[in-house]
């Protein structure tokens, strides 16, 4: 699983993964989940009721090792269909890992299941994973001109109040315009190759934003295949500064780990929240990561982004001006994305792993905000957060074609297909923070109560 199709593209898959040295036949479900890297050491998963012993293959895994580990002791074959484009090309690399496969009285072919495949092949027949060339390009086009306007406004009129208010809020548009943009070419829903996916993912996320693609990889794929899983989707590892959900902030209490007044989070989340995710949180991961795993090519498409920004504004600003502008629209932009990307899943499930089929689990941890053209704009279309995460290689300007179909599928199968306007779902990232405040507060002050007891 992870980065998918034609990976032959970019040669992140010419060399074969190491051949597995044992073939063990048919397997028991019990056996295969004894190998979830917990207990015992290899880590095993299966597709189409066949086995693969992912072990040292994870570590070359062109989406990360993390993301197909998560699925160890498990079937990952619904998280396998829906992350790779070209299955018939992938396949040819598993078969030097292939180990076993399932007992056929193991195999349980469920309904839910078979439902989310046939429509699945619905949405093919429908040509919804083709993309508009034309769309993507006017998505491209309209951040650089806002870049390019930001630009000519701040040389030609010089730093004042008013090119400031101005400049900054085109950056900050372009920059969160950028955000959704990239993470159609990270996903792999705008061109059939590769090759050319990764190029435009480098070229806004790395060289246009200023961050890293790789990072985002990283992050982002895990938080696909396990959405609101704890300890295995990177979203919610928050305990540090945050407890959510109904099962983490009484895990938290526990604990008695951390001196936050969790009480209070859903009153200091708009100081070190939104305003903060970028300019601080983010700011550090990236290079950590580029740094700590020797990304030297995502750290130069990085580099150019600063190299421009300083060659552009430093001629126009002095020091302090330039490092007041940067960090406004780095706040601004931070504050957009982060109440629009938490809407989605906050105030839903957050649970631990319960190897749920895909529309389950994903319809568990995501919810949809209405359609409108400005929420389709203003959020990148993940306002169809759920399409989005059923079928992640859609492109965005499909999502609401599939929409209805999907809707019908969760009422068959009784499972709740949630969707609330764009103030109602940042207003329930408030009140989950509160719900799951006060659910730390009496967990931790009633364990409290029991040691003075005792």
């Amino acid at each position: 699983m992870g980065k998918g199709a034609n990976q032959q593209d970019n040669g992140e898959l010419h060399s074969t993964p190491p051949a597995s040295k044992r073939f063990l036949g048919e397997l028991t479900w019990e056996e295969v989940r004894k190998h979830d890297g917990k207990e015992v050491k290899d880590k095993w998963l299966v597709i189409d009721s066949q086995v693969y012993d992912i072990t040292r293959w994870s570590r070359r895994h062109p989406g990360g090792y993390k993301v197909i580990t998560h699925y160890a002791g498990q079937d990952a074959t619904e998280a396998f269909t829906a992350f790779h484009n070209d299955e018939t090309f992938v396949r040819k690399y598993m078969k030097a890992i292939h180990i076993g496969k399932l007992r056929d009285e193991e195999v349980e072919e469920k309904d839910i299941v078979k439902d989310m495949e046939e429509l699945r092949k619905t949405a093919e027949k429908m040509g919804l994973f083709n993309a508009s060339f034309f769309f993507f390009f006017l998505q491209v086009l309209h951040i650089l001109a806002l870049e390019a306007a930001a630009y000519v406004i701040m040389r030609t009129y010089g730093f004042s109040w008013w090119t400031f208010i101005v400049c900054t809020s085109l950056i900050a548009t372009l920059q969160a315009q950028c955000g959704w943009v990239q993470h159609d070419f990270g996903h792999l829903s705008c061109f059939k190759s590769t090759f050319w996916n990764h190029f435009f993912h480098y070229f806004l996320m790395s060289s246009i934003k200023g961050a890293s693609a790789k990072w985002w990889t990283h992050m982002h794929y895990q938080h696909h295949a396990k959405p609101n899983v704890i300890n295995k989707d990177p979203d919610v590892r928050l305990e540090k500064l945050f407890v959510v959900g109904e099962k983490m902030p009484i895990t938290v209490a526990e604990s008695g780990e951390s001196n936050m007044p969790f009480n209070h989070q859903h009153k200091y989340f708009f100081i070190i929240g939104p305003p903060l995710l970028f300019p601080v949180y983010f700011q550090f991961m990236i290079y950590r990561h580029m740094i700590k795993r020797r990304e030297w090519v995502d750290l130069a498409c990085n580099l150019v982004y600063y190299i421009r920004f300083l060659y552009c504004y430093v001629p126009l600003m002095t020091w302090w001006q330039l490092l007041l502008f940067y960090e406004t629209f780095r706040v601004m932009e931070s504050i957009w994305f982060t109440w629009v990307s938490q809407s989605n899943h906050i105030p839903m499930e957050i649970d631990e792993d319960k190897a749920r089929p895909w529309l389950e689990l994903q319809l568990h941890a995501t919810c949809n905000l209405e359609k409108s053209w400005f929420n389709d704009w203003f959020t990148g279309h993940l306002n169809f957060q759920i399409e989005h995460h059923l079928f992640p290689t859609m492109p965005r300007h499909n999502l609401f074609r599939i929409s209805p179909y999907v809707k019908s599928l969760c009422k068959k199968h009784n499972v709740e297909y949630k969707t609330k306007t764009l103030l109602e779902g940042f207003a329930d990232i408030i009140r989950s923070l509160k719900t799951s405040g006060q659910i730390w507060y009496d967990a931790y002050y009633h364990l409290q109560d029991q040691y003075e007891e005792k």
